[in-house]
């Protein structure tokens, strides 16, 4: 982490807006454009609700963070240790009788088969590219001293637990590496362009010391066919963003641009466009996620994690950060990477 990361709080600006991205969502979520502006009032002058509980999102971004720092407290990070960790906090979470913020259906039937013995690629949903695996990822970017070959085997792993769809992986590998960009000062304007090259350098990048023989479970001839599919829908959709970020008006549902945000690619793609359509307004970027067609929780929980490595902690009103659900682990995970 640099000087200026550490002073504007990157990590806990990053969890917290996060957060306030997914309570902001959670009761917006299911819900078309006109359903929302009447229950909530002109979008740019959303409030986050009085009670500010958060949706599965946040749930398991801290129980990955959990995961993560219990593995590199044990040394070197390797696939070994994060993939036991992780899965143990993953198995406790599904167990949890706080599960109950409608999780998805993926996370559901995997984390059940993670919890019966046997390697845990046996329990990867290999067909599922829900957006339940790119939305809990920030921790592995903002977690200091990695690689960026740990960082992006990773950002892979954590996927691939649940989500094992190559899709899933390269967007968790995309969405982690655009937090760390971000949180070293990383200039927006620039950021989908480095984030296609970056695609483009690990398209035929299978990571097998991280996955394993993952890719054995597909129908693919070869384990660099199969990560490259996932990273060509990935480089489809920044394309997409690119000319959205160019083109669409402020005031229209970025779903109509970029995607509804079900599946990995599209969250990523939308999350991102909030962002970039309110560099310097955060609070509007959460206000215009939250104000979508789509899956408004994890959109706007992947805008508030952009939006917070970059801006840092202050970019949150204190009156919505003290209150939102889970903030003092938030701020513990947060001060840890910071």
């Amino acid at each position: 982490m640099t000087a200026t990361t550490v002073r504007k709080r990157a990590a806990t600006g990053t969890l917290i807006g996060l957060a306030l991205g997914d309570a902001l969502g959670f009761p917006t979520e299911f819900n078309d454009v006109p359903s929302i502006l009447a229950k909530c009032g002109p979008w740019r002058e959303m409030q986050l609700p009085k009670r500010a509980f958060v949706s599965d999102d946040t749930q398991m971004t801290l129980a990955l963070g959990r995961g993560l720092r219990s593995a590199m407290d044990r040394g070197v990070l390797g696939p070994e240790s994060m993939a036991a960790d992780v899965r143990q906090e993953f198995v406790a979470w599904n167990r949890s009788p706080e599960n109950n913020r409608a999780p998805g259906r993926t996370c559901i039937t995997a984390c059940d088969l993670l919890e019966q013995p046997g390697l845990w690629q046996d329990a990867s949903q290999i067909h599922s590219k829900g957006c339940g695996a790119n939305m809990r990822v920030a921790p592995i970017g903002l977690a200091p001293g990695l690689s960026d070959e740990q960082r992006s085997g990773a950002a892979q792993l954590q996927s691939a637990l649940t989500h094992g769809h190559p899709t899933a992986l390269a967007a968790s590998d995309l969405t982690a590496h655009a937090v760390r960009l971000l949180a070293q000062g990383a200039e927006p304007t620039g950021l989908v362009g480095l984030l296609r090259s970056y695609a483009i350098e690990n398209r035929s990048r299978y990571h097998e010391r991280w996955l394993g023989d993952l890719w054995t479970r597909s129908q693919d001839p070869s384990a660099e066919h199969f990560i490259a599919r996932g990273w060509d829908e990935c480089l489809a959709i920044l394309d997409r963003l690119r000319e959205a970020v160019r083109t669409v008006s402020p005031e229209t549902d970025p779903c109509l641009a970029t995607g509804e945000g079900w599946i990995a690619e599209e969250a990523l793609a939308t999350g991102l466009l909030c962002f970039l359509l309110f560099v310097d307004e955060p609070v509007t970027a959460l206000r215009r996620a939250a104000c979508t067609a789509g899956d408004s929780d994890s959109i706007a929980c992947l805008t508030g994690a952009f939006a917070g490595a970059y801006h840092g902690v202050d970019a949150w009103p204190a009156e919505w950060a003290d209150r939102i659900e889970y903030q003092s682990e938030l701020v513990t995970l947060g001060a840890l990477w910071d």
